[in-house]
């Protein structure tokens, strides 16, 4: 498939017709895999095993949808369902400028300082303080976290395994995934699988 992009095209037109190319949406990876395919300038062509270019990487594509998912409210145009795994370009219903209103890390990604100031070693001690917590009593919540499932809903085991698979898959490094975060994946399987049977 020919993901030749426009260069010209602000990264957040880029990402809005690659979404258009695919109606059932992409995750996060794909997208950025998308958009190197496409020669997008305005992500880093570097790989992602650096935790400082995936930070970065990971940042400018999100700014990218926050201002894509305003922008198509505005125009009332559209609705885009914007998740670390899905990210999806759906029709736009009235009311769900109420949703964005409340939505907290779009304030983080719009806000460019963000960007500007995080460091690698910023970066490195937010890693740690993850780890820190799984060690410190808090795994079992951190694991949930880290496989970013809802701890209001019912979990068991099934669940969770699932989960485990699409990370897994998604972050494998023969599909571009680094191998620390294909670790971390892996330990909050661990951790988990003490916690439910």
């Amino acid at each position: 498939m020919n993901h030749d992009l426009d260069p010209t095209q602000d990264l957040a037109d880029q990402v809005l017709d690659l979404l258009r190319a695919a109606p059932e949406g992409l995750g996060e990876f794909e997208l950025i895999k998308r958009l190197k395919a496409g020669h997008s300038t305005h992500i880093p062509q570097l790989g992602l095993n650096d935790h400082l270019v995936l930070f970065r990487t990971h940042f400018l594509l999100f700014n990218a949808l926050y201002r894509l998912r305003d922008r198509l409210l505005a125009e009332r145009s559209g609705w885009l369902a914007i998740g670390a795994l899905h990210i999806q370009l759906l029709p736009y219903q009235a009311g769900e400028a109420a949703l964005e209103a409340s939505d907290p890390l779009r304030a983080y990604y719009l806000d460019m300082n963000q960007l500007r100031d995080t460091t690698k070693r910023d970066v490195d001690r937010l890693l740690a303080s993850f780890w820190t917590r799984m060690q410190g009593g808090e795994e079992k919540r951190a694991a949930l976290e880290l496989f970013e499932l809802d701890t209001e809903a019912p979990l068991d085991l099934a669940v969770i395994r699932r989960r485990y698979r699409q990370l897994v898959s998604l972050h494998h490094p023969d599909r571009g995934g680094s191998t620390s975060r294909l670790q971390s994946i892996n330990k909050a399987m661990e951790i988990l699988q003490r916690y439910y049977h």
